[in-house]
């Protein structure tokens, strides 16, 4: 009998330099027929994406370590470890933000996978515990940003817009 079971030790997956964060893919959609992607998220002090939505995935975060805002259009909440929260399919617009002085430690699940195919676009390959600072916005960036929101059904909003 055939066996798909995926062990996956700690020491394995890609990891990306990702908005000044650490993420390390886990297991990819193409290990899962893009049925789903799981990744670590190592987020540091002041670290998190801009307000985005993607209606055509499900997001879904573990808090593992530390202390992580997230903020949606119904509101803002500080969740700490073991806080769990679920973004439907439906594009909902949020983001989280580490505004904390220690690194915090998301699982963030997609279903279906391709939100890490994003994060090798537009990430830096590092090796664990690496941190790089976040990349310059220059004109090149934004275009680069702006071409992968097309790509991937990703809509991008101003830092400031769910307050």
């Amino acid at each position: 009998m055939d066996s798909n079971v995926s062990i996956i030790t700690s020491d394995k997956g890609e990891r990306l330099a990702i908005a000044g964060g650490n993420y390390r893919v886990i297991i990819s959609g193409e290990q899962t027929s893009n049925n789903y992607a799981v990744i670590e998220m190592i987020v540091p002090p002041g670290g998190g994406p801009p307000p985005h939505s993607h209606p055509d995935i499900q997001e879904m975060f573990h808090v593992l370590e530390g202390e992580v805002e997230f903020k949606t259009e119904a509101g803002k909440q500080t969740l700490q470890k073991d806080g769990f929260v679920n973004i439907p399919l439906g594009g909902a617009i949020h983001c989280f933000k580490n505004n904390s002085k220690e690194y915090v430690r998301l699982l963030c699940t997609v279903v279906p996978a391709g939100l890490e195919k994003l994060f090798k676009e537009i990430g830096t390959p590092v090796g664990p515990g690496e941190m790089l600072p976040m990349p310059e916005m220059t004109e090149e960036r934004k275009q680069l940003l702006k071409e992968m929101d097309i790509k991937y059904n990703q809509k991008t909003y101003p830092p400031d817009f769910l307050g």
